[in-house]
């Protein structure tokens, strides 16, 4: 049976990165599913608590990467608050919206159209706007790295 449970843990960790791609899955949802399943149908004793708190701050630096990294770069880009606020919103709301491309396409739109209704010049927009994919990319690397952090961890810590 711990072989099933391991194939598990390892479905979610590999999902975990799908979900980078296909943001419909909740990549930060799945890896703590296969910490769970660890601990709880394969572990003799507890984690820790430092490696849970850990893993609580990681979980919320990586909540926030996409957020955080589209806000900063909109702004070093150019963009207003306004554009700023609307790339967040973007990333929450391209998320659902065609997948995976939303997250890339709807911030880009959002921050453009802000931009344009501020009245920006369109290369103002453009390059607020740009600086908006390359928050999400920014972010996705973010992403990346964290997850890899948190799974790498785990292994250490088991």
């Amino acid at each position: 049976m711990d072989i099933v449970w391991w194939i598990l843990i390892v479905v979610c960790f590999v999902l975990a990165f799908v979900g980078i791609i296909f943001p419909i899955i909740p990549s930060v949802l799945v890896i703590w599913v296969g910490f769970l399943i660890y601990q709880f149908a394969l572990a003799a004793s507890n984690i820790g608590w430092i490696f849970w708190i850990a893993m609580v701050i990681w979980t919320l630096i990586l909540i926030f990467a996409d957020i955080i990294a589209n806000s900063y770069f909109v702004k070093k880009f150019g963009g207003s608050k306004t554009g700023e606020r609307l790339a967040a919103v973007g990333v929450i709301v391209g998320s659902f919206i065609i997948p995976p491309f939303g997250i890339i396409i709807v911030p880009f739109v959002f921050v453009f159209v802000t931009e344009l209704i501020l009245k920006k010049t369109v290369q103002d927009a453009i390059k607020a706007a740009v600086g908006s994919l390359i928050g999400f990319l920014s972010g996705t690397f973010a992403k990346i790295i964290i997850q890899l952090i948190m799974i790498i961890w785990f292994f250490i810590a088991i």
